[in-house]
């Protein structure tokens, strides 16, 4: 078994503080946007007079213009400078922001969250490329406990969030509430963050992007496609087959190359490897419960959206505790050890929603919720920290890059797939024993990951043998 030596944790400095605080600020924003849509639906249908076909594309425009874009984050940062992109990034998504909150129809709504969407996908492996940057490998556990934040509690406050703001203000809210935000984090940042220079000649793999960037939007369509009931199977087929046939064309173009869009011999190292195998694996169960988990309030329990946002609370509170308390165990040397508690208790949260079908209590589901939230806090921060102290310095750029698409990726698939399983599901039974079915889908995936979080790199302390 592989062993590294780490040295004893050192404290964050003013700088590294600074940059990790920043960091949080631009990603929380962009974090929430892709769900606090997701209480709107039915208001901005009656808002436009269109189908909800045609508004779900408010979400779905978003996450695909997030996911064409990440594949730039490396070779951006290498070639401009991690603070211009950043820049960048956060300047489209407020601007994208501030359009959306003046949409006037749905197509033009549409067509403002793309780009939103496009600025979003930037945001997030730029912030964590900066910050793994100023922490250094023996400060990442803590760092990425703070960074991970964002991602843990976005997708369960966006609910409850655009709940309120709909209900108390204007749907257009759950988009201008952004701009404060962003143009704090722009002045922020160009007052506090470094230059960064750029290499200036780094050449575009203009083949990888070419097959990667539609590669993705295509599996990420024809995955979303499967759980709408509107979607034809072509759409489903087509877009699944196609990203998959580019995809494929694009590891074997990326394999052959020196400086391709997105580095996978990094794959070779058995940290990132394996890290990444955990990340994809948890953001996919997180992602898709976020999916299962209010609307099983909803539709089974009967609960408003508001009192289904405060019952989702206990896992936000878990989470929190877990990273506050995980970081400086991840930078003394423990970092699997948290990974396989973290998915254990995911595992056992879920295990805990498979019972939903004899409506239990809600002390009951919040126990439940609440170690879902601590297995999640406990995966994140370790995982990242063993991914990227695995790899030299120059690399993380494109590192981060590669890991923001396996997480975005095992997002939209579990997604996809536990709503198809639930669709499928209550069409043939009450609603109750329809989601006692699909919580056994992120059970299961939850055990799986024991797997690579099993196979994770064992480092100590000095001294020890």
């Amino acid at each position: 078994m592989t062993q590294t030596a780490v040295p004893e944790a050192e404290p964050l400095d003013r700088t590294a503080r600074t940059v990790i605080a920043v960091v949080v600020l631009g990603m929380i924003t962009t974090v929430l946007d892709a769900t606090i849509v997701s209480v709107a639906t039915d208001r901005l249908a009656a808002e436009f007079t269109v189908s909800l076909t045609t508004i779900q594309w408010v979400m779905t425009g978003y996450l695909l213009a997030f996911t064409a874009t990440i594949p730039l984050a490396g070779w951006a940062m290498d070639r401009y400078g991690a603070r211009r992109v950043w820049l960048l990034a956060v300047g489209v998504f407020t601007l994208g922001s501030l359009l959306c909150g003046a949409a006037w129809s749905a197509s033009s709504l549409i067509g403002f969250r793309v780009l939103q969407g496009a600025g979003a996908g930037l945001v997030s492996p730029v912030g964590i490329a900066m910050v793994a940057r100023a922490v250094g490998p023996r400060r990442m556990g803590r760092a990425m406990a703070v960074v991970g934040i964002p991602m843990m509690l976005g997708p369960i406050l966006g609910p409850v969030l655009g709940g309120v703001l709909i209900d108390s203000v204007d749907w257009r809210w759950i988009f201008l509430v952004n701009i404060p935000v962003g143009l704090a984090c722009l002045a922020w940042s160009v007052r506090a963050l470094a230059a960064s220079p750029g290499a200036g000649r780094e050449r575009l793999d203009l083949l990888g992007l070419a097959l990667l960037s539609p590669g993705l939007v295509a599996l990420a369509y024809g995955v979303t496609s499967l759980a709408s009931s509107s979607s034809s199977r072509t759409a489903v087929v087509g877009g699944i087959g196609g990203g998959t046939l580019l995809l494929v064309a694009f590891v074997g173009h990326a394999l052959r190359v020196d400086r391709p869009l997105v580095e996978l011999r990094h794959f070779a190292t058995r940290g990132f490897a394996t890290a990444t195998a955990v990340q994809f694996l948890a953001v996919g169960v997180l992602t898709g419960a976020g999916f299962l988990l209010p609307l099983y309030h909803l539709l089974a329990r009967g609960e408003s959206e508001l009192t289904t946002g405060l019952l989702l609370v206990p896992q936000g509170v878990g989470a929190a505790l877990a990273m506050a308390l995980t970081g400086r165990l991840v930078d003394r040397g423990r970092g699997r050890a948290v990974v396989l508690v973290g998915v254990g208790l995911l595992a056992l949260g879920f295990l805990g929603y498979t019972a939903v079908g004899s409506a239990p209590g809600q002390v009951y589901l919040g126990v439940a919720l609440f170690a879902i939230g601590l297995g999640a806090g406990c995966i994140f921060a370790p995982t990242s920290a063993a991914a990227y102290a695995a790899l030299d310095h120059a690399a993380i750029p494109r590192a981060t890059t590669t890991m923001s698409i396996a997480q975005r990726t095992g997002g939209v698939v579990a997604t996809a797939v536990f709503a198809t399983v639930l669709q499928h599901q209550l069409a043939a039974g009450v609603p109750a024993d329809a989601f006692a079915a699909a919580f056994r889908w992120p059970l299961a995936i939850a055990v799986l990951a024991l797997i690579p979080a099993l196979l994770l790199p064992v480092t100590r302390r000095p001294g020890r043998k």
